[in-house]
């Protein structure tokens, strides 16, 4: 056999095992996928399917109605309500929660005596489960002998009932999840902040930066990244709150804290619609991917990733 016949032939084994292990990858990938089917596509398709039904759970019968639960929910003024209490909810917790992580990470990053036991008390309540911190906080609001009315008892006299009032219960929801969160949040920024080399700000220092001027032009750039993702990861939580609220206020005072997922709980386990609970995850899963996708689209322009 010649050398170019050896050669042409050692060229074919080479592609052959080319082509062989094309499918390793796909093989490893299986696990995943049946993993994402069973527990995202199927339940997805599955309440795609059911929005377009009226079931009733007693007889197991199934009537196709098209999108007439979608329209009754343009209907439904408890609806209204809900998508007005959801939005309220997240823009008062999203911001302040990230905000609050952010500062206290940054005023966390340098290493000192008491930065173990500070970071320790901080993160803390993101140990607690959240059924058991709503009932911390209900304490807490407790009319008469509650933390906070005791110590507000002299600015309001005769107290408040802050989860009874439709005024403040929101916003005492709100404090409670802003302090449930703002440690998690906290962690990661800390671990973004490990990436940010120490060279830029002893740079910085030299040129006469002010510590408000280093944060602006190097530190909160640089963890564009890890905002991203917590603002994303916060904002699916705030969409996804139902532990508190069921604990604190069952969505009362007439509806006044009652958010889209507890709203979906109610329709399904409360009222036995479950035609309507579908119709209402599948609203709240486009409402979900809007979110992600604006996140990823406007913020990534603004995103300064450090080589």
């Amino acid at each position: 056999m010649s050398v170019a016949s050896r050669a042409a032939l050692g060229e074919r084994v080479v592609r052959a095992r080319r082509r062989g292990w094309r499918a390793q990858p796909y093989l490893l990938l299986v696990p995943s996928l049946v993993f994402l089917a069973m527990f995202t596509y199927y339940p997805v398709l599955s309440s795609l399917e059911m929005s377009l039904y009226q079931l009733s759970p007693a007889t197991h019968q199934q009537h196709f109605v098209g999108f007439s639960n979608y329209a009754a929910l343009a209907a439904d003024p408890v609806f209204s309500r809900v998508l007005v209490n959801s939005a309220a909810f997240l823009l008062g917790t999203v911001p302040v929660t990230i905000a609050l992580a952010l500062f206290l990470a940054v005023l966390l990053a340098r290493t000192h005596a008491l930065s173990t036991a500070f970071r320790t008390a901080f993160f803390y309540p993101t140990l607690l489960p959240l059924v058991g911190a709503a009932a911390i906080w209900l304490f807490v609001y407790t009319p008469g002998y509650g933390l906070v009315d005791v110590y507000l008892r002299g600015l309001v006299p005769g107290g408040v009932n802050y989860l009874g009032d439709p005024r403040y219960a929101l916003p005492a929801v709100i404090a409670l999840t802003i302090w449930k969160n703002a440690g998690y949040y906290m962690l990661f920024y800390l671990a973004g902040l490990q990436g940010v080399a120490l060279e830029l700000y002893e740079t910085a220092r030299l040129e006469g930066a002010s510590a408000w001027q280093q944060f602006r032009a190097i530190t909160f750039p640089l963890l564009a990244p890890t905002t991203l993702f917590v603002l994303l990861i916060a904002s699916i939580n705030a969409f996804q709150s139902v532990d508190q609220i069921w604990v604190m206020t069952g969505g009362g005072p007439d509806n006044a804290t009652n958010l889209l997922l507890f709203y979906v709980y109610q329709a399904a386990f409360m009222f036995f619609d479950l035609g309507k609970a579908a119709a209402l995850t599948v609203f709240l899963l486009a409402i979900l991917m809007v979110i992600a996708a604006v996140s990823f689209r406007l913020l990534e322009r603004r995103i300064h990733y450090e080589v």
